[in-house]
């Protein structure tokens, strides 16, 4: 059979455009009609333009405006680099990737924690327990001045704490004593040397950080010679206490000694002007009588016997005898005291005084 006879028309080789009619493969004329029929779609509602229009749109409204919260601040950077700071509220930027804002926290007060061990001036270890409080004072250098500027942080309190602790004896660190006229105790002084020398480093570095406190958690030896060094601080405080206690023994007896003195001093001036005004009243007496017995002598002579007699017999027993031993009279001192006669001599028996049969048998017996 020819190759152009009716019923082989699929070896005829101008007929191979023509199998889509009968269900086969598409040409390329139907291919390129529905290409054309899908972009002219494009354009039309829920086409690809106007959907990749949508997105553009929801792009440049959602990154063409930053909120900064209270206590933040913003930092802009246009195509990666530094362009201005902004403050707490809304603002309008660029959209992005042309802007982005960053914020920083400037007014939240951070804190960093770290243990180390520090080899002290007389070779001994001790183990340091530190906090650092600081916070961003300049936002651009803390984003751009150093890569990490929390982890430059850490390295430059790690140097200065070893640096500090390091050039002290390790007594002077655990029993917390230095030099007594220091202004401050000794603990105090350490951890504010340790603030100016990390301070001192991270304005080098120009990071942007300000140390607002450094404090010591704890500082301890060596676990194999904590018990021995227990001891030690021990027995200081105890000696500590003994001297607070003389101290405070001196401070009560001092002011107690010197009120005795005082009070002896005062009765040593009464004593002195009592026995001066006595003097001179005895002078001026004396002078008086002196007069007098220039002036009368023998009334005087007799004058002054007569009251030295007084004063000598006024605080003594008397007894009086004016017959010869047969009557007697007993007469006692003024304290109701009274002698017995026959105690006195050259006087025999004699009775008692307030007896009245002896009284009456004196009198009988009187001339």
């Amino acid at each position: 059979m020819a190759w152009n006879e009716p019923g082989n028309g699929q070896r005829d080789p101008w007929n191979k455009n023509k199998r889509g009619a009968g269900g086969g493969k598409p040409g390329i004329e139907a291919a390129l009609k529905n290409l054309f029929k899908r972009i002219g779609r494009l354009g039309g509602p829920g086409g690809i333009l106007t959907i990749v229009v949508a997105i553009l749109l929801a792009w440049l409204l959602l990154t063409s405006y930053a909120v900064i919260g209270t206590g933040q601040v913003g930092v802009v950077q246009r195509f990666g680099a530094y362009a201005r700071i902004l403050a707490p509220g809304f603002h309008l930027k660029l959209p992005a990737p042309m802007e982005t804002v960053q914020p920083v926290a400037t007014s939240r007060v951070r804190a960093m924690s770290d243990q180390i061990r520090v080899l002290t001036r007389d070779q001994d270890i001790v183990t340091v327990d530190f906090n650092v409080q600081y916070q961003v004072t300049d936002p651009q250098k803390y984003l751009f001045s150093t890569r990490d500027p929390d982890g430059t942080l850490n390295e430059a309190a790690q140097a200065a704490v070893r640096a500090v602790i390091g050039a002290q004896a390790m007594d002077d660190i655990l029993t917390g004593q230095g030099d007594a006229n220091a202004p401050a105790p000794r603990l105090g002084n350490l951890q504010q040397q340790v603030r100016d020398q990390l301070q001192h480093t991270l304005d080098a570095y120009d990071c942007g950080l300000q140390v607002t406190e450094v404090s010591f958690q704890a500082i301890t030896p060596p676990q194999e010679v904590k018990d021995a060094f227990d001891d030690v601080i021990a027995a200081r405080q105890d000696r500590q206490g003994q001297i607070d206690q003389a101290k405070a023994n001196t401070s009560q007896d001092i002011p107690s000694a010197k009120g005795d003195a005082k009070r002896l001093a005062a009765e040593a001036d009464a004593y002195k002007a009592e026995r001066m005004a006595r003097a001179q009243s005895d002078a001026e007496r004396f002078n008086l009588i002196l007069k007098e017995y220039r002036a009368a002598p023998e009334v005087t002579r007799r004058r002054l016997w007569l009251e030295t007699m007084e004063d000598i017999l006024h605080a003594n027993n008397k007894v009086i005898d004016g017959s010869d031993g047969r009557s007697v009279i007993n007469i006692g001192n003024d304290r109701g005291e009274t002698a017995p006669a026959a105690n006195l001599p050259g006087v025999g028996a004699v009775a008692p005084s307030g007896n009245g049969q002896g009284d009456e048998a004196d009198k009988g017996k009187q001339p």
